[in-house]
């Protein structure tokens, strides 16, 4: 039985060939095949908007620095219940966030 799957504007790689033997074609073929020093280099990359937008993202992340004093004083006024979290200013951030994301 036969799937065809689409390449969803993918390029379309080429697929090993089944020989007689039950072994590949391109098994067979690998093994007289020159080593890959000597062919020349023409692979390629083309990243999509997407994926430079994670890598921006990525980036960005790294280089944020993490406020450790403010968390300290967090996670103690956390642990000994002092921690009174302002829920409207929570709601306006979730809102923002939710804006920022579907693009308004």
């Amino acid at each position: 039985m036969n799937t065809t799957i689409t390449s969803n504007g993918l390029p379309v790689l080429p697929q090993a060939q089944s020989s007689q033997n039950g072994a590949s074609a391109q098994d067979a073929s690998s093994a007289n095949a020159k080593p890959a020093a000597s062919a020349p280099a023409t692979d390629s990359v083309k990243l999509t908007d997407s994926a430079r937008a994670l890598t921006q993202a990525a980036q960005a992340d790294k280089s944020s620095e993490v406020n450790q004093q403010k968390v300290d004083q967090i996670r103690t006024a956390l642990a000994n219940g002092s921690y009174k979290p302002d829920p409207a200013r929570i709601a306006d951030r979730l809102i923002s966030l939710n804006n920022q994301i579907s693009g308004q």
